[in-house]
């Protein structure tokens, strides 16, 4: 994929804090072992990453220190696509950092303290075929369209995710099929090189929407930025509406139409 001017858009440590939320699974790596896949990642706001992985797995992925001190470990989190891409993966997270036990006795208790912050059934299995472990992150990295950027972990703890993480994909799903014609105004702010390819919807967020142009010589990702960034989903309706340029922007039909819509969690495009 080729990178594309961008305009204003979420901090590095943001699009972190976002990718971690959205990436359904991640990959526990060691020097020396094969990776572990985990069925939860959850960083907290010590600067913890409580992982859930197969008990069974821990004895040939993990040599335990007898003292409580830690191993060199990697966590890779993969953000795909919500659409079915060419190229399905929007970016990737490694967080580094030492890996340690959870006693068995915290077991319980660490489940309840993380299902209190991210609700998420993978913590129903722990004490049974999962274990949890925890990673404290000294340092991320994410790698996308147009480049690999560092954040440290102090702006990383700080950071937010979108406000819209979750239901962003029924959003784009819902614009890609239901609505070419606003995809179709959208391509129009493209530069005129990349107007010949197909247009999909590759993300959207507080501070606009992003574009994946599939052409024959390669993709480009391509973001629109908002005026200004958003906060609730009426907002970001108007907004979408405006960087199309919907000549219906301030109808009392597109009005009405965008607060029932709001009300059910779909976007208005």
């Amino acid at each position: 994929m080729l990178g594309a001017t961008t305009t204003t858009g979420p901090t590095t440590a943001e699009r972190v804090r976002s990718a971690c939320m959205r990436a359904e699974g991640a990959a526990l790596v060691i020097d020396g072992s094969d990776p572990v896949v985990t069925s939860l990642h959850h960083l907290r706001p010590n600067g913890e990453m409580i992982l859930a992985v197969p008990t069974d797995s821990i004895d040939d992925a993990i040599t335990w220190q007898s003292s409580r001190a830690g191993v060199p470990a990697v966590v890779e989190l993969t953000d795909h696509a919500p659409l079915a891409l060419r190229e399905p993966v929007r970016s990737l997270v490694w967080l580094r950092g030492e890996l340690r036990p959870v006693p068995e006795s915290l077991m319980r208790p660490m489940a309840g303290a993380v299902a209190a912050e991210h609700p998420h059934s993978a913590l129903l299995d722990v004490g049974h075929t999962t274990s949890l472990v925890r990673l404290i992150v000294g340092s991320a990295v994410v790698a996308d369209s147009t480049g690999a950027e560092p954040v440290d972990v102090d702006s990383l703890l700080a950071a937010e995710p979108d406000p819209f993480w979750e239901m962003e994909t029924s959003w784009l799903e819902h614009l890609d099929s239901d609505h070419p014609d606003l995809l179709a105004q959208l391509s129009r702010r493209l530069p005129p090189s990349l107007r010949q390819g197909r247009v999909r919807p590759l993300g959207i967020d507080r501070y606009g929407i992003r574009l994946r142009i599939e052409g024959e010589c390669g993709d480009n990702d391509v973001r629109l930025g908002f005026a200004a960034p958003v906060d609730d989903t009426i907002s970001l309706s108007r907004a979408l509406r405006v960087l199309a340029g919907c000549p219906f922007l301030n109808g009392l039909r597109a009005r009405g139409r965008r607060r029932r819509q709001a009300r059910q969690g779909t976007l208005v495009p």
